[in-house]
């Protein structure tokens, strides 16, 4: 007798638990698990018929019961540096947008956790539309698939930063079914040290997460050195203070040798002084931290502009002269809207 399903799931919506309990549930061995995480993410196949090393029957009982989603891009935008920006419509007609980043020997994909975002920071233009709502597992999962699919033989994908559209941990159950997929040996298999979660901060779910076994690295989006400048230009501060945030950093379980990335976006007259760098130097110490320097990507809608090279380089150099390893991050993809705090889902 075949069965029959009502609603066939999402095969990519599935942990690698809940994928275990499934295949069991048709009356499979547990170790199908392996073979199934192999071919949907270390092959990428969009068929389960594509699945050849399962029985006929096998695939037969998956297409009635499941289905394997996928994204393809409406758009590929590549600026002169090589940074391809991804433009992708999701089924309910909305769109995200991912970005691929070269660097030296390192590919690193910006990918999105939500459409849109509530957080409302004045630097960024995901926030100025507001959150539409947030990605299932497998879209964010998909964004990877899709980017990866365009890469020429001897090129691969080396870093996954969750840093695009979207406040990752405010989508906190789907984002964390990703991150797990993401560094599982059968699935995608990434390194720890090669994903990074940015955050503006949530402290109920960081709690949170400090007591998850899955582990990556920890980016801090700070942008402010004190909590009056941090609020004007980050609401979310006005909720969690940067004496809570701080303190929750200072009692972070990082892994041996780890320490939490600050991302400072430097602005000028906002944030850029020399006062600024030493009251930061002041705060984080303390913390096993570095510091990310990104001076404003500018666009029309943002109300701010980036500081000069010399202020750059002065601020880089107060925290340095204090023991801090500080970064200035080279902007990439900024003809194509692709740099850091520019996506918005722009579509033609």
């Amino acid at each position: 007798m075949v069965r029959t399903y009502s609603v066939r799931t999402d095969l990519k919506s599935l942990n690698v638990s809940e994928l275990r309990e499934w295949i069991a549930s048709l009356g499979k061995q547990k170790y199908r698990t392996t073979q199934v995480l192999r071919w949907l993410y270390s092959e990428g196949v969009e068929s389960i018929d594509e699945m050849t090393n399962l029985s006929k029957r096998f695939r037969e009982d998956l297409g009635l019961s499941s289905f394997i989603s996928k994204l393809h891009p409406l758009r590929i935008e590549e600026a002169r540096d090589g940074t391809k920006k991804f433009l992708f419509r999701l089924d309910d007609g909305n769109r995200i947008e991912s970005v691929l980043i070269p660097d030296k020997s390192r590919l690193t994909l910006c990918m999105s956790t939500q459409v849109g975002c509530a957080m409302g920071c004045r630097f960024c233009l995901t926030g100025k539309k507001g959150l539409k709502r947030n990605l299932t597992a497998s879209e964010i999962l998909n964004q990877i698939l899709a980017a990866r699919q365009t890469l020429s033989e001897n090129a691969s994908m080396t870093n996954i930063v969750l840093m695009g559209m979207g406040e990752p941990l405010a989508n906190y159950e789907n984002t964390l079914k990703a991150l797990t997929l993401m560094a599982y040996p059968d699935a995608f298999k990434f390194s720890f040290r090669r994903i990074t979660l940015s955050t503006v901060g949530l402290l109920p779910e960081l709690e949170r997460l400090a007591k998850e076994k899955i582990t990556f690295q920890l980016a801090i989006s700070l942008n402010a050195s004190n909590d009056e400048t941090r609020s004007r230009i980050m609401p979310i501060n006005r909720r969690y203070p940067l004496i809570e945030l701080l303190a929750l950093c200072r009692r972070f379980p990082l892994k041996p040798g780890t320490r939490i990335t600050f991302e400072y976006v430097l602005m000028e007259g906002v944030n850029d002084s020399p006062q600024d760098a030493k009251e930061l130097v002041k705060i984080l110490r303390g913390i096993p931290s570095k510091v990310n320097l990104i001076p404003l990507n500018e666009a029309p809608a943002i109300p701010f502009k980036r500081p000069s090279e010399e202020k750059i380089r002065r601020f880089q150099e107060i925290l340095m002269e204090s023991g801090l390893t500080a970064i200035v991050r080279t902007s990439k993809g900024s003809e194509i809207s692709a740099a850091c705090g520019q996506l918005e889902a722009k579509a033609t």
